[in-house]
């Protein structure tokens, strides 16, 4: 009975570490297509009612903003090549419930090198046909 026990809680123990990074490797080929502008990239991780929100936050006050997935892709495509950018992913936070998964990131971000701002992602993804896909991203900002 013992060993029964401790194979059992050994698997879904196991299980739930695969899981997380099966959902920390969708956040990372995200990224892997937002830094190279890959919108094939970038829709390969997405659901097609993916959500994109933000919270600015300055001394003026917090601004909301969402946009459509459909924009966003558009303005990658658009950054002009002699624009590099990156968002240095600092930590992973990963709970996965069945299907559905939460993750919270902090990062910085930097345009040409020079830091711009910091804040964080929270990611929403569940399980689409043996995949996880991201379906709502909402981050804050802040200098």
């Amino acid at each position: 009975m013992k060993n029964t026990i401790l194979l059992f809680l050994l698997f879904f123990g196991f299980s739930g570490q695969a899981q997380k990074a099966e959902v920390q490797k969708t956040i990372e080929t995200f990224f892997e297509g937002f830094h190279a502008k890959d919108t094939v990239k970038i829709k390969s991780t997405c659901s097609e009612k993916l959500i994109l929100q933000s919270i600015s936050e300055s001394p003026k006050g917090n601004k909301f903003s969402e946009e459509k997935p459909k924009e966003f892709l558009l303005s990658m495509a658009n950054i002009p090549a002699e624009v590099q950018f990156e968002e240095k992913i600092l930590s992973y936070n990963i709970q996965v419930d069945g299907t559905m998964a939460h993750a919270w990131t902090p990062y910085e971000f930097y345009i040409n090198g020079k830091f711009s701002h910091k804040g964080v992602n929270a990611f929403t993804l569940y399980i689409d046909n043996g995949q996880w896909k991201i379906i709502h991203l909402i981050d804050t900002r802040r200098k």
